[in-house]
């Protein structure tokens, strides 16, 4: 089984409000960026498996609807999956959506990115051949450096301001068509890989009332109208773009899955992080787990076998954290 770290756990209660990032800040400027697991499906599982949802939409933003088999006859639910930039059409992404539906939730992915997803995320990373040329490899540089390029204009056009209105309209769309899979749970809940991930930080915690409505809380000092979370709990699988602030501002209960030495989601700022949600009584779990590449907890193929165990291993911690909520 793959190495991991299991954090302190603590009861929950409230933290401070979140620190974003502003529009006019790109990556380049805050030192953000995304690697290749975050734009990049990995050849699908073998097996032909195809995904069971379905693509519709919710406030007319594009979403993926998967739902338990024994729906509506059994009670389910309510989850909001938040994906990596490879978008809801990504094959990896709905059939790890589908995981979570046969688990009991009615699972829906929107499109977070306004029909903007990452355009090369299709690119099989496997397809390079060992055997490059010289005048190959050069070539491939060339276009290694423009995907770069490419990832950094893409990522400063993905900032809060545009995600999370986006976020909050589906949110509050399928609390109304699924009322009775939020009355199960109590609430809605929320699951993010890679990208995804800073936005179930981000829904955990008290927006400004510009991006989120709701339950609208006044924060006298500031003067300024919030808005409490807009899930009861979340689980997330190796984030990027995570910040210090977003882990202070959370006031749900969460769970992170997370990379050792993981250029995307620093030990430092994980460790920052998890200091602040154990000083303030926010309940919370975090394993940190070894020896797997950033990216590992999407369905994808992987011939090492202790990555596919560890791939197995997040999942059950984070379908487990959220049936324990």
């Amino acid at each position: 089984m793959a190495d991991e770290e299991v954090a302190t756990k603590a009861p929950e209660s409230d933290a401070q409000q979140p620190s974003m990032v502003s529009a006019e800040d790109t990556p380049a400027q805050t030192g953000a960026s995304m690697g290749e697991h975050c734009v990049t499906d990995r050849p699908s599982p073998s097996g032909g498996e195809q995904p069971t949802g379905e693509i519709s939409k919710i406030a007319d933003v594009e979403v993926y609807i998967t739902k338990p088999s024994d729906y509506p006859h059994l009670p389910s639910k309510l989850l909001i999956y938040l994906s990596s930039g490879t978008g809801i059409h990504s094959k990896n992404n709905q059939l790890q959506a589908d995981k979570y539906a046969s688990e009991g939730f009615l699972v829906v992915m929107p499109d977070q990115f306004g029909g903007d997803p990452f355009v090369t995320a299709a690119t099989n990373p496997n397809a390079q051949d060992q055997d490059t040329s010289l005048i190959e490899k050069v070539k491939l540089g060339f276009a290694t450096t423009a995907k770069s390029f490419m990832l950094d204009m893409w990522l400063a056009r993905q900032t809060p301001e545009k995600v999370l209105p986006i976020l909050q309209k589906v949110v509050e769309g399928a609390k109304e068509e699924f009322a009775d899979a939020v009355a199960n749970g109590g609430g809605v809940y929320a699951v993010g890989y890679c990208f995804g991930g800073k936005y179930v930080c981000l829904l955990g915690s008290e927006l400004p009332d510009t991006v989120a409505h709701g339950q609208a809380l006044k924060d006298e000092e500031a003067g300024v109208v919030k808005s409490g979370p807009l899930i009861k709990c979340g689980a997330l699988a190796h984030g990027t773009l995570v910040t210090k602030e977003d882990i202070e501002a959370i006031k749900v209960p969460i769970s992170m899955a997370c990379v050792e030495n993981d250029q995307l989601f620093p030990d430092d700022v994980r460790t920052a992080g998890q200091t602040f949600l154990v000083e303030n009584n926010i309940e919370h779990e975090i394993k940190v787990y070894s020896g797997v590449p950033h990216g590992f907890a999407t369905v994808g193929e992987y011939a090492d076998p202790k990555i596919q165990v560890a791939q197995s291993s997040a999942f059950e911690q984070m379908v487990g954290w959220l049936k324990a909520h």
